[in-house]
This record gives structure tokens, sequence and C-alpha cells, in this order.
């Protein structure tokens, strides 16, 4: 490539190798840039990996699908994987050093099984900022981010950490976990990337059909009638969410007068506090974080937009 410096992406299945890379690049006074994902990428991920390739001189990348992010009724085993074509696209930006492939059993050595009861080993809770939004439909998930994060931020020691505004609580999560256990490195949140029609890029965009893809941008557009409201000085709860609500009621009648072979529900929408992630009557100079969770068929799919605050 003529005027650029081609990487030298190594992948690394084990710890140790990966940790002898990570030494290198200290002795060699690079800052590390880690982005952690479940593979699958999309450009929302590359946008997050070319931000750390900015602000870093080596950067890492995990591809981990977490078993204790789901519950036993999820999509574990039908979580979308596409390894090959996920290293020819890191490969092909040319900003990744290293690529970190770690194995179920390395990263739980206790074994892990998908009913929280039954596990076994050590695992990380961040009180205060899981129970709420999407806690409030997946309990047990954000413990198994704060662990696996944990995990991996114990293993690569990067100095700076790229997450999705689109998983905005989770950002929220991790932010708490590095301050309570005194990571020594930098959050950064990237914005959400969408399709042109403004569906937020997501590995499971994968599970939709043709038909339902069509419907599939109801929840932003809903999340955006919410946000004209608030521009319009609306600061009610209930005024507030009423044109998302219907918004989502129409969209659902229309597709079973179409007698299409699916429906859509909805999980929720939150409109909560940026601070506490406490639902609000009304929203106060802080703003609020607007966001929620939509079953289109049997594919779930979640969104948000900042109203006047930051993550």
């Amino acid at each position: 490539m003529k005027g650029s410096i081609l990487k030298n992406m190594q992948i690394f299945e084990n710890i140790h190798p990966l940790r002898n890379w990570r030494r290198l690049m200290v002795r060699e006074e690079k800052l590390i840039g880690f982005v952690p994902t479940m593979g699958s990428l999309h450009e929302g991920h590359l946008s997050l990996i070319k931000q750390a390739n900015k602000l870093c001189k080596a950067v890492a990348v995990s591809i981990f699908v977490n078993p204790a992010q789901f519950a036993p009724n999820e999509d574990l085993d039908k979580y979308p994987r596409s390894l090959s074509d996920d290293l020819a696209k890191l490969s092909a930006i040319n900003c990744v050093d290293a690529v970190f492939l770690p194995k179920v059993e390395d990263i739980y050595p206790a074994g892990i099984t998908l009913d929280v009861e039954k596990q076994l080993g050590t695992f990380v809770e961040v009180k205060g900022k899981s129970h709420q939004m999407e806690g409030q439909s997946r309990p047990t998930f954000f413990r198994g981010v704060a662990t696996v994060v944990t995990k991996l931020f114990n293993i690569v020691q990067p100095d700076h950490v790229f997450f999705g505004q689109k998983d905005i609580q989770q950002c929220a999560v991790i932010k708490n976990l590095i301050r309570d256990l005194h990571f020594p490195l930098e959050l950064h949140v990237g914005p959400t990337l969408r399709e042109e029609d403004g569906l937020a890029m997501s590995s499971r965009n994968k599970y939709l059909t043709p038909e339902m893809r069509k419907v599939a941008a109801i929840l932003y557009q809903s999340l955006n009638a919410v946000k004209h409201a608030f521009e319009q000085n609306i600061r009610d709860r209930k005024n507030l969410l009423a044109p998302a609500y219907d918004l989502i009621e129409n969209k659902s009648k229309f597709i079973k007068d179409q007698n299409l072979d699916f429906s859509i529900k909805l999980d929720y929408l939150s409109l909560a506090d940026p601070e506490s992630l406490q639902e609000l009557d009304e929203v106060g100079e802080n703003g609020a974080i607007l966001s929620g969770a939509l079953y289109i068929g049997t594919t779930r799919i979640l969104d948000n937009l900042l109203l006047n605050c930051k993550i």
C-alpha cells in the first residue's frame, strides 16, 4: 500500500503469547487500544477499531462469544459466527496489530453453564447500573458482560478501550467497573453507526428476513419521534413517549393487515436519568437516555438516542 505502513496482524489463541506481545508493546512505549467484540463484525466494530488506531500505536481486538451473557432461553448456539470473514475484514482495514481468539475454557477455567445458579468460579457484578433498562429484560446479562470484560482487561492490559453507544447501558456498566476496580485505562464511546434507513448496525441484523428488514427501522423512527417531541419542549414522560408507542402500534397493525408471517412486539421503552439510569417521569436539566428494545419475529433489536446528555 503506497504511502502507508502495513501492519503485521498477529493472531493469538492463548493467553501467554498475547501477554508476551503486550510486554513487547510496553517496551516499545506503544499505547495499546483494545476493542472487545463477539465477532460477526460490521462497520460499527470497524469504526471503533479505526478510532483506536488514531489514538494508539498498537491495537488489539478480541473475538469471543461470551456464554455468560446469555440466559438459557437465549440464542448462544445460533449467535452468528463468521471468523474467517472477520479476520479478512480486520486485515483489510490495516489497523490491527493483535487479534485474541480465546477458548471458553481459558476464559472460564471452572467451566460455564448458562444457569447462573449452577455457575462456579469468579464473577463480577456492577450494582446499581445493571438492573434497569436492559437489565429488566435480561437480569443476568450485565453480570456476564462485567465478568468477561474484567477478564479481558486483565489479560490484554490496554491503555484505552473502545465501545459503541448502541449498547449504551453496557458503556455505563463498564465506566463504573473501570472506576470501581481501579483499572488504569480510559474508556471511549463511539457513535452508533446506522444503515441508510436508520437501523442501528448489529450482528443480529443477519437474522432478519428481507420482509423483516423492511420494517426494522421502526424502533429508530419511534425514538426519533420522541426526540422531536423533546425538541418541541415536551418534558413529561407520558407525552414524550406517546409518539413512539403510536408508531409501533400502527406498524404492528400494518404487519397484521398484510398477513406477513411475523409480528413485532415492543419489549420496553426507557426514559432514564443519564447518571442513575432510573426511569424519569419528567426530563430535567440533566437530560435523559432514551432507549428501547423490539422483537421482530424472534430477533431482538435495540437502540438509543441521547436527549441533551452524555454517557
